[in-house]
């Protein structure tokens, strides 16, 4: 692996190269975003790609990538531009496409400002609330999770957010009946741990699930656009954006093994089940409609 920096007027963006040479790969680059999540997320999918350039980075602000903009809110048409000036300089569009949560909902805003950009996009649970038939509901129920940690901190923040994520079905009034979810039920302690800017959990990101795609843009573009859902997040919030966004492009979503995070590591805090997602993963790419 090979680490970069490309320098634009706003951010200095940090990216890797993985495998093979650019000019020795004998398949189009693959490149493997998501948000909040940085470059070091996909080590673990790109080792079971030794035959492609896999690129990875770290968003705008994020990991490694340094903001010149005065700015700290995450914007997915933002974040989209920044992935297209990748892209550019290295030379290689159109490329393929792994986005994952966050990076999905960039992935979409990039196909639809440059659609020459992207080959083929596997966009795993974009977690793009407008899409929903209870978006009002569901959009109150997110906002919850930062008025918790705003309040408390990041355990609260976080069980919220767990409450959240698992929750199954639409967001009714038996989920705002629930008392405040207990850090402790999820093995977390209670003190206040006085951070206030996570970009999970602050409301800097909510441009990203608050994203409306552009379905008209996306449907004319020349790109292959796959929605990915994991098996275990079945009912779940992401699950359903992902299969609400798939039926306005007029697609059915691909089923991939594990959970929202499938593609992780023992390393990762949720570990998933790289290997056969990889499997499934080089299958979708490699099968050309």
């Amino acid at each position: 692996m090979t680490e970069h920096i490309l320098e634009t007027p706003e951010v200095d963006l940090a990216y890797d190269l993985l495998g093979p040479a650019l000019a020795d790969s004998a398949h189009r680059p693959l490149l493997m975003i998501g948000q909040p999540m940085t470059a070091a997320g996909f080590y673990t999918l790109a080792s079971y790609f030794p035959d492609r350039t896999v690129i990875t980075y770290d968003p705008r602000g994020l990991g490694r990538s340094v903001r010149k903009d005065g700015r700290t809110d995450n914007s997915p048409t933002v974040q989209a531009e920044d992935v297209h000036a990748l892209i550019t300089a290295l030379g290689v569009g159109p490329v393929d496409m792994f986005a994952s949560s966050g990076g999905a909902v960039t992935a979409l805003a990039l196909v639809a400002a440059h659609p020459g950009d992207l080959a083929t996009l596997v966009a795993h649970e974009p977690p793009i609330i407008p899409v929903l038939p209870d978006a009002a509901a569901a959009a109150r129920a997110n906002a919850a999770v930062g008025e918790a940690y705003q309040a408390k901190g990041s355990f609260a923040g976080m069980a919220a957010f767990i409450a959240l994520t698992s929750w199954k079905g639409e967001f009714t009034d038996a989920y705002f009946a629930q008392p405040p979810a207990d850090p402790a039920m999820f093995g977390m302690p209670s003190e206040d741990d006085g951070t206030r800017d996570d970009p999970l959990l602050s409301g800097t990101s909510a441009a990203v699930t608050s994203y409306t795609p552009d379905i008209p843009a996306l449907k004319a573009a020349p790109t292959r656009i796959l929605i990915g859902v994991g098996e275990e997040s079945a009912g779940v919030l992401t699950a359903r954006t992902s299969e609400a966004t798939a039926a306005l492009l007029d697609t059915t979503p691909v089923v991939f093994p594990s959970h929202h995070g499938g593609f992780t590591g023992p390393d990762s805090g949720y570990p998933g089940q790289p290997e056969p997602f990889a499997a499934k993963l080089r299958e979708v790419l490699d099968t050309q409609p």
